[in-house]
């Protein structure tokens, strides 16, 4: 029962659920399999888990972290079925190893589209100008690849980032010396748009209002850490080339 739990903490820990969501449902799972009450602690690092009246605690290590909504809902879809009765704990369990193993991404063709033409819009949306929606588009889909294929190789996140907010701002410079583009600063700030972490800071500040204070300075500094890179990014290619 404790690893059927920690196996459903861990896979919406590792794709960007809130942890107050991943204690609640660990601890639902705990109920409907026993009469006694689980006792959860989650860090985005790392979960806890121990049944209460016991001395055994189980850890569950969490190596990495992304932004997948899609599995968050179904382990809580599973973790529902199970409330109700619908499904054994072993049919529990055995759905959840195959989640953890289905990836359940979007192609990197699509990835890096929908990266091209966020850029764009939001681009747009923050006053830029049309002359410069497909200049933003195409910066915003490289500075994307870039990310995708560091990330890849580096194994570093805050170092991608860093690297693709260099590149996105070294071609932003270079479309406006050249006369394709006319406000740097908006084909910047729409390049750069498919990196904000936008999730972190959301599950953060639901993290802190939920009472999760560790959990949601932890998520708090990973985004400000996350900013601070593509910020820094930006700020070298300002000081040495624009």
């Amino acid at each position: 029962m404790l690893k059927t739990c920690l196996m459903a903490g861990k896979i919406m820990m590792e794709s960007g659920a809130e942890i107050y969501r991943v204690e609640d449902t660990m601890n639902r799972i705990a109920d409907a399999a026993t009469s006694k009450k689980g006792i959860t602690f989650a860090t985005p690092t790392g979960i806890f888990m121990s049944i209460e009246g016991e001395q055994h605690i189980q850890l569950e290590t969490i190596p990495t972290r992304t932004i997948n909504l899609e599995k968050v809902s179904l382990v809580n879809d599973l973790s529902r079925e199970f409330s109700a009765h619908n499904i054994s704990l072993e049919e529990l369990h055995s759905s959840l190893v195959q989640l953890e193993k289905d990836t359940r991404f979007f192609p990197v063709w699509m990835q890096i589209l929908s990266a091209g033409l966020v850029s764009g819009a939001l681009m747009i949306i923050f006053g830029g100008s049309w002359v410069d929606f497909i200049s933003t588009c195409i910066i915003g889909t490289l500075g994307f690849i870039v990310y995708y294929f560091a990330a890849e190789w580096l194994k570093i996140k805050f170092l991608a980032e860093f690297l693709s907010s260099f590149i996105i701002g070294l071609l932003a410079v270079f479309v406006v010396h050249f006369h394709l583009g006319v406000n740097l600063d908006k084909i910047i700030i729409g390049g750069v748009m498919p990196l904000v972490p936008g999730v972190p800071i959301t599950n953060a500040v639901r993290d802190l209002l939920a009472g999760h204070l560790l959990g949601g300075m932890a998520r708090g500094m990973e985004a400000l850490l996350t900013s601070g890179a593509i910020g820094i990014g930006i700020a070298v290619v300002f000081r040495f080339f624009a």
